[in-house]
Formats: structure tokens, C-alpha cells, sequence
């Protein structure tokens, strides 16, 4: 795909969408982290639901320690994982406190230090809630980015590099989000959405879908 297609794909979701933001529902850097380590295998709406009730009472990572595993798999139990990721979320923010008084730190080498953070979690809170350039390449954006021909990959990370060094540097900041609400709800797995697609004249899959 040539640089010029690609600027045309970027400015047609962003004035589509000018400021777009992850669905997962948070009010603090802490707040997001602890949603996206919830979130792994699970949709955000299941999270969102969860995290309403938690963050009424347990907002902080010291709120939370205190809580403790088998407090918070009360709260999480619903989710996916819930007793893996239960245990996770106690200890990174045992980590929060000891090692980084109580915050979140901006940067990737030690998010991913965090139990339950790896490379994706760390680069939604860094761009999310630190507004990084960063790309977190989940199975939608996978997706979109080979199908479409924006940034082809044979793995997550070869599609995240090739999406950082191909996207414009001034829709960098907002190409995780276009891109995963793009997969969520028009480029979907089984059948991609081709007829009330915004891009479907510049994307470069061969088998489009009629109507």
C-alpha cells in the first residue's frame, strides 16, 4: 500500500471520528490498568461491568492490596480467568506501592516488569492514559492491518512495528483506537462489513463483501 492511500484511509477516520478512545471505562491511569489486565480473553463490556462496582470502593492500588485475592475475585468472578487475573492485579499493585509509590509509570520497561502486563497492555496504558505513540496489536487490529494491507504482518509484533514506522506521525496517537473499532465493528472476522465500510475504495482486500 502505497503512503499517499494510507494518509487518505487515516483521514477519513479521523473525521469520522475525531477523538477516539478505548471502551473500557476508567478515570485513572490506575483505573486503565487494571481494566486492560482484566480485559485479556474477555470483552470490555463484561470488564466495564465489573470494574463499575470495584472502583466505587476500591479506586487505588493500597485499596486494592488490602483487598486481597480471594476479596477481589468477588468483584471480578464474572470475567474470564477471573482467579489468574485476580491474583495479577493484587500483586502488580503490591509492586505500584512498593517499588513506585502508589503510581502508574509511563514507561514500557516497567509496566511490563508488572505481573499480568505484557507488551500490548503496556502499550494501550501508555498510549491511553500517557498519550505515547504507541500501537497495541490485538486480533482486530491483526486483522485489519493484513486484510486491508495497512501494515502486513506474520505476528502482532511485526504488524506493531510496521504500523509505527507506516502511520503518519500525526495520526500515530489515534491509530490503535480507529483501528480496533474499525475490526470490533465493520472489518469483522467472519464477515466484514464491505458495503458500509468508510475505507472500502482504498483497503486491499480481494474478497469483498456485497450487500
Amino acid at each position: 500500500m502505497n503512503p499517499q492511500k494510507r494518509r487518505q484511509i487515516y483521514e477519513r477516520f479521523r473525521a469520522a471520528n475525531p477523538n477516539p478512545t478505548t471502551e473500557l471505562k476508567y478515570r485513572t491511569p490506575y483505573e486503565l490498568l487494571i481494566a486492560v489486565v482484566l480485559s485479556a480473553q474477555a470483552t470490555d463490556k463484561s470488564v466495564n461491568k465489573a470494574t463499575e462496582v470495584l472502583f466505587q470502593k476500591y479506586d487505588t492500588p493500597q485499596k486494592i492490596v488490602k483487598l486481597g485475592v480471594a476479596g477481589l475475585e468477588q468483584y471480578v468472578k464474572t470475567i474470564g480467568l477471573y482467579r489468574n487475573k485476580a491474583k495479577n492485579v493484587v500483586e502488580l499493585s503490591r509492586m505500584l506501592v512498593e517499588k513506585h509509590g502508589g503510581e502508574v509509570p509511563a514507561s514500557r520497561e516497567a509496566l511490563e516488569e508488572l505481573p499480568g502486563v505484557g507488551r500490548k497492555t503496556a502499550n494501550v496504558v501508555l498510549n491511553t492514559a500517557f498519550g505515547q505513540p504507541t500501537v497495541a496489536v490485538d486480533t482486530h487490529i491483526f486483522r485489519v492491518a493484513n486484510r486491508t494491507g495497512i501494515a502486513p504482518g506474520k505476528d502482532p509484533r511485526e504488524v506493531e512495528e510496521r504500523l509505527v514506522k507506516f502511520t503518519p506521525a500525526e495520526y500515530l496517537k489515534d491509530a490503535h483506537h480507529w483501528l480496533i473499532l474499525h475490526g470490533r465493528y465493520i472489518c469483522t472476522a467472519r464477515k466484514p462489513g464491505c458495503p458500509e465500510c468508510l475505507i472500502r475504495d482504498l483497503c486491499e482486500y480481494r474478497k469483498k463483501t456485497k450487500a
